[in-house]
């Protein structure tokens, strides 16, 4: 029995130690060891460490591929009809004769504008993608699958605050996506991502790192834009068309929506933290629409400049603020805001304890929460600190 025991005490120790010698190979630099001297053994290393991470990334690809689409933008060309300016003048005269008049036709012409891309986040046919993507309520969208069918897509909603949209296709037993953890990234994590380049390449592939986290940034599209708070930065390649697309892990999970570009650094594209916008892929998939709670302020960040501008005594939270007009209030009438005693002037420096900041602004604070929730704000109010209790409501549309 003793000698058994011996045996296995000796098997453990050896597979410990075996263990934390493999573990100083991989930490350390191996051509510092006597017997791994010169390159050779080195770059054999190295080499094995890209083999794995290369055979990672086509394994993403291939499981996940399936799951994204490509989402094309058709408009009503017909509706756009030339006139020429000198048509009615020269028809005037004998010599050029009588101009025919144009052709006028009431069949609407629909043609590929544009496009973005997308990722099936429910097997019954619900999308995700960018609401800038399918921001056009005058527009068609068809959907594309992988594997070459065309559908036509319904707008289920939109979320301004998250630059979130969600279609629905007539379709089931659909490929989904997995969704990771996005609070667990690190700077330097490998990142996959995936999409419509230039809204003509389906499906292309790009790969880097996370190179910052919970930057913020104004994204816009020409016509809008809109403030995006702790954002994920990446130099994976992210092109017109690839918006809406997801980011991916190496073990194939969606961790961010790719949503921007750098108009002034090249390699540095921005995507959405999956986490972010849990609770409206959850509404959508419960109740087929996207609900959002809604406090019923407008408001502007707080940095120093700012407070030094206005005086102020404290640098940072949401000042409620009036907008240019007599009727952009800063508290709306009857909202939740309104409700709880909050005016214009004061500064909200907390959300449940959660300190505001430029990084982490009021939209982003209250996006975490369901109508009918209660909340507890700190508000600072003519130089005094106060605590308010609010229940939240749903947002309707104006």
């Amino acid at each position: 029995m003793r000698k058994g025991l011996d045996v296995f005490l000796i098997i453990v120790v050896s597979t410990i130690l075996g263990g934390l010698f493999g573990s100083y190979l991989i930490v350390n630099n191996l051509s510092n060891l006597p017997w791994a001297k010169g390159n050779n053994f080195e770059n054999a290393i190295k080499q094995q460490v890209l083999r794995q991470e290369e055979t990672s990334v086509t394994d993403v690809v291939k499981r996940v591929s399936p799951a994204v689409v490509s989402i094309e933008i058709q408009k009503d060309i017909s509706k756009n009809v030339s006139v020429d300016p000198f048509g009615d003048f020269f028809g005037n005269w004998p010599f050029f004769g009588q101009q025919p008049a144009s052709p006028k036709t009431t069949e609407p012409d629909w043609q590929k504008v544009g496009g973005g891309t997308g990722f099936i986040i429910s097997s019954d046919g619900l999308i995700m993608t960018n609401r800038h993507v399918i921001e056009d309520t005058t527009a068609k969208y068809k959907v594309i699958l992988n594997d070459g069918r065309r559908f036509d897509a319904e707008i289920v909603g939109t979320d301004l605050f998250n630059d979130i949209g969600v279609l629905k296709i007539a379709a089931s037993g659909l490929p989904m996506v997995e969704f990771g953890d996005s609070d667990q990234l690190v700077i330097g994590q490998s990142v996959v991502a995936i999409g419509n380049a230039l809204a003509e390449f389906s499906n292309t592939v790009t790969v880097g790192v996370v190179s910052g986290i919970g930057r913020s940034i104004v994204a816009g599209t020409g016509g809008s834009s809109e403030k995006l708070a702790n954002v994920i930065q990446t130099d994976a390649a992210i092109n017109p068309g690839n918006s809406g697309g997801p980011l991916l892990n190496l073990s194939g999970q969606v961790i961010g929506i790719n949503t921007a570009i750098s108009s002034q650094g090249q390699l540095i594209g921005f995507a959405i933290p999956i986490n972010s916008v849990r609770q409206i892929i959850d509404s959508v998939k419960k109740t087929g629409e996207i609900i959002r709670p809604y406090l019923g302020v407008r408001y502007t960040m707080l940095d120093e400049d700012t407070a030094k501008k206005l005086k102020l005594d404290i640098t940072e939270g949401a000042l409620l603020a009036p907008g240019s007009t007599a009727t952009d209030t800063a508290v709306l009438p009857n909202s939740p805001a309104s409700k709880a005693g909050l005016q214009a002037n004061d500064v909200i420096t907390e959300v449940n304890g959660k300190k505001l900041s430029k990084d982490y602004d009021l939209a982003q604070a209250i996006s975490q929460f369901q109508p009918n929730d209660k909340i507890n704000l700190k508000v600072w109010t003519k130089g005094q600190t106060k605590d308010v209790a609010v229940t939240l409501e749903r947002y309707k549309k104006p």
